[in-house]
């Protein structure tokens, strides 16, 4: 079993996780190979956490995170929890950090059964969500922008990592996010397409919130959108910088730092197997 891959198929809040260990192998999954695998029953998921060799020796691991429609993200937040439980796990110790393309990662792994985060520095700018024109980021009315989506006018957009458009919504269950996300996600002012959130203000202390997630669809629980969605609101006035966010899977508790701008994100995961991913899975096809 040597060259097996061994895995440890998690969620965080209901958002499945694969987390893969590719340590010590020349092997990058190819878009198929990683639409197979989170399809597959053993290993189905809605992102995969693989694992690679870092480049600093003060860091565990560098992680690639797939979608499961294959394609990269640069940033997953309940998966960063579930990677951290691995990694503390394998160190003996509760504080870890790995990189990944959105920068390096920070987390630490509670004896209660929850996992805090360092997410970074929020961007705001419009270049660095990105969008494909100037506009200000801290509210815009969506729907001058996408026709055709009434009640969509109170949105922003921030990069966590990865990029967010949230429009703030009196009720989100009048909404078809099932409908709009797809339309959002890929609209060329988004050229790396985006992740969209629906989020009610609930009083400035919580915020319940319903994610389209870029690649993966609607999504029980979304780390990144749980983020977004706070500073968003603190931008606005319309939430505090500490905040629980209420997903359908569960809440996350957020908090935007103002003594070092950083996103501090803390919630709780699922360890639901262990295995090793069949070979076939691994043959599919590199295109």
């Amino acid at each position: 079993m040597n060259d097996a891959i061994a895995f440890a198929k998690m969620n965080g809040l209901g958002n499945a996780i694969t987390v893969a260990d590719f340590r010590g192998r020349n092997r990058v999954l190819s878009p198929a190979q990683a639409r197979a695998i989170a399809a597959a029953e053993a290993t189905r998921c809605d992102q995969i956490m693989a694992l690679h060799d870092a480049a600093s020796p003060d860091a565990a691991a560098f992680v690639r995170i797939y979608n499961a429609d294959g394609s990269e993200a640069e940033a997953c937040g309940n998966g960063n929890r579930c990677v951290a439980v691995v990694l503390a796990e394998q160190a003996g110790g509760p504080d870890v950090a790995f990189e990944t393309r959105a920068g390096r990662i920070e987390a630490e792994v509670h004896d209660d059964g929850s996992v805090s985060v360092d997410m970074g520095e929020p961007r705001l700018g419009w270049r660095d969500i990105p969008l494909a024109a100037e506009i200000d980021t801290k509210m815009f009315d969506l729907s001058r922008i996408i026709p055709g989506l009434p009640g969509l006018d109170a949105a922003s957009a921030v990069n966590v990592g990865n990029p967010h458009c949230v429009c703030f919504v009196d009720t989100i269950a009048v909404h078809d996010l099932a409908a709009v996300g797809p339309q959002v996600e890929t609209h060329p002012f988004f050229p790396a397409r985006v992740n969209f959130s629906l989020a009610q203000i609930v009083s400035g202390e919580m915020i319940r919130l319903a994610v389209w997630e870029r690649g993966a669809g609607l999504t029980r629980a979304c780390g990144t959108a749980a983020c977004a969605a706070v500073v968003a609101a603190a931008r606005n006035g319309l939430a505090d910088r500490n905040a629980t966010v209420a997903l359908p899977g569960g809440d996350l508790r957020i908090h935007w730092r103002e003594c070092d701008n950083r996103i501090h994100m803390t919630g709780p995961y699922e360890l639901e197997a262990r295995g090793h991913i069949p070979a076939s899975l691994l043959e599919a096809s590199a295109s």
